[in-house]
């Protein structure tokens, strides 16, 4: 789309914002003056953030794995704005472990939510993305590229929804519609602090080094996605590096293979014995997102 895109007055939907990214968005797109729609668990929060921003904001209470749930929030924040501008695809949950020593629950709700939750959300909002002829942001993660030992159902769910926003880019140009991914390393995160706090797998990021060994601030996406939005950018990431890193995919695996290799035995034997200390508890998913996420169902 040829000059900027103006959020201002635009009506943005963004999923997982009770916290995180979600939070941080929402209240820098209403700086700018974009109406803003908060879906997501936690009402609380998502009734805090909305009090939080500057323009008219509506929060609706809902589950990106229930269509009817997402549904009826798409069709409130319709009926409040009068359509959808833009959809942050955000809601996602992390957990880790190896896979023979993770919950199968865990495993799969980590795919439900940050995969299937992808496609549901896109599904619910894109006739009306297409009416305006807006934007679409599927918040992948750099671990869409680099894939780490321990992280299978979080990569496997991230890479899915890369290739699945890569599809709907080429279904939806000639209708007006832009596709972006967003790709960010490690973002200080209530995630990624869950992440860190985990008995077994925190340790092992501590051993991480260089570049992806880094915490950034989530001020540094809001900055990045008023640009990937204002831009209707294909690719979103934080930090820059990240560039680089998506460009040599293909050379990647060869590195982080070294790495990864050099972990896992380590890996291996620490959850396994978590696993043996505290149960299906070890591959909850982590931090009060995933807290939130898995309530309903009993995990751990």
């Amino acid at each position: 789309m040829a000059g900027p895109y103006d959020v201002s007055g635009r009506t943005v939907l963004i999923t997982g914002a009770a916290r995180g990214i979600g939070a941080e968005c929402a209240r820098r797109l209403s700086a700018q003056g974009a109406r803003v729609a908060l879906v997501g668990l936690e009402a609380s929060e998502l009734e805090r953030v909305a009090a939080q921003c500057n323009t008219e904001a509506a929060w609706f209470e809902a589950d990106v794995t229930d269509r009817d749930q997402l549904a009826a929030a798409v069709e409130g924040a319709v009926e409040r704005f009068g359509g959808i501008d833009v959809a942050m695809v955000n809601a996602g949950i992390g957990g880790g472990g190896p896979v023979r020593h993770t919950d199968p629950d865990a495993f799969e709700r980590v795919i439900e939510v940050n995969l299937l939750g992808v496609y549901r959300t896109v599904h619910a909002c894109l006739e009306h993305v297409i009416e305006r002829r807006g934007y679409v942001l599927v918040v992948a993660s750099l671990a869409a590229v680099v894939h780490g030992p321990g992280m299978a159902s979080y990569t496997a769910s991230k890479a899915g929804a890369e290739a699945f926003a890569d599809s709907l880019r080429s279904e939806v140009s000639h209708l007006g519609v832009d596709v972006g991914v967003g790709y960010f390393s490690w973002i200080d995160t209530e995630l990624v602090r869950g992440a860190d706090a985990h008995p077994a797998y925190g340790g092992l990021r501590s051993q991480l080094r260089g570049l992806a060994a880094k915490t950034y601030p989530v001020s540094a996406v809001g900055d990045a996605v008023l640009d990937g939005i204002g831009r209707r950018r294909r690719a979103v990431v934080v930090p820059g590096w990240v560039r680089a890193a998506i460009a040599l995919r293909g050379i990647l695996p060869v590195l982080t293979d070294r790495q990864g290799l050099r972990m896992a035995p380590e890996m291996d034997v620490t959850f396994q014995r978590d696993v043996a200390e505290r149960g299906t508890e070890a591959s909850r998913p982590v931090g009060a997102g995933g807290e939130a996420a898995s309530r309903d169902l009993h995990l751990g």
